[in-house]
């Protein structure tokens, strides 16, 4: 590796090299993604390739799903889960750890269970690898809002009727936005019978999978409609992402409380209270939410696809 390139340029050109390789992304997305130019990317992507990243770093024959599994679970004594590329011969990362994580929440799974379920393209993707597998008594929640005012799906409603399908469990919905505009007119819902129950069997759930959300220009909750240029402004500068639409830093720290306050579904206090509170995560870009969420102790157990691993073995403990 040439001496002529600083530690942040090659940084960046491992995030850029593993956003268009390994994400798919188009260096245009790529440019909104991480803030730079088109050109830049294009730069970063040579870079990685002069350097020797792209060999390394991102088709590394020498390190493996099951050796980063057991050196994060040395570095961080917790319960982390290191979903091979092309798990089960799987073409894309989010397929892996769809189908991942579909196959060892079934196995988990047990009669009297109540399982809060996040939304999202991630958690969708686990959902719809699901095979029939009943299991008695069991109920399906989903624990935040997911209505949304424009169209771009969340997935909220598919990935509850298909965990409860696979199940034979019965599903509850909340059919609220995931944010109201006053902490009252929340409060005020809330109050509803039906609504109330929902909310209550979130918190009961003993088991809940969600996965977490950048401050990108592309993540999904920017997407919705419910922010303006100077709110999502300010939480790209303070916050690193979302855990059931909960806005965190990088200490896992809500970042927010007005916005808090106005959020709909199960609080990150409850999460902590979960006999599994498991977080799911594919792309290199939701390593610092993945992080903070860890280090805050809000999940228990962490399903997550290389290149997050590879990136929080670089983090301080």
């Amino acid at each position: 590796m040439s001496e002529r390139y600083d530690k942040k340029k090659l940084k960046q050109s491992i995030t850029a090299a593993r956003l268009y390789y390994e994400d798919g992304l188009g260096q245009t997305e790529i440019a909104h993604s991480m803030g730079v130019s088109r050109p830049t990317v294009s730069r970063l992507l040579k870079m990685a390739r002069e350097t020797g990243v792209l060999k390394i770093e991102i088709d590394d024959p020498f390190i493996d799903a099951g050796d980063l599994n057991e050196r994060l679970i040395e570095k961080y004594h917790r319960d982390i889960h290191v979903v091979p590329n092309n798990y089960n011969g799987e073409v894309s990362t989010l397929a892996s750890i769809g189908a991942y994580t579909a196959q060892h929440l079934m196995q988990m799974i047990k009669p009297g269970d109540i399982i809060g379920l996040g939304w999202g393209k991630t958690i969708h993707c686990v959902t719809t690898h699901l095979n029939r597998h009943p299991v008695e008594d069991t109920t399906v929640v989903q624990l935040k809002g997911g209505i949304n005012i424009r169209y771009q799906d969340t997935y909220a409603d598919e990935s509850v009727t298909e965990l409860a399908s696979a199940l034979g469990a019965t599903p509850h919905f909340l059919p609220l936005p995931p944010f109201f505009d006053s902490k009252v007119t929340k409060e005020i819902v809330e109050r509803d019978r039906f609504i109330k129950q929902t909310l209550e069997l979130g918190k009961k759930a003993n088991i809940a999978l969600y996965s977490v959300g950048t401050v990108r220009n592309d993540a999904l909750l920017f997407q919705l409609g419910y922010f303006n240029a100077k709110q999502k402004a300010a939480l790209k500068q303070a916050a690193v992402g979302d855990a059931v639409s909960r806005f965190i830093d990088k200490d896992g720290k809500v970042v927010n409380k007005d916005l808090n306050d106005r959020t709909v579904g199960i609080g990150l206090a409850d999460l902590k209270n979960k006999e599994h509170s498991i977080a799911v995560a594919a792309g290199i870009l939701k390593a610092p939410v993945i992080y903070a969420v860890m280090k805050a102790g809000y999940a228990n157990e962490f399903i997550v696809d290389q290149a997050i691993a590879q990136e929080l073995l670089t983090y301080e403990d």
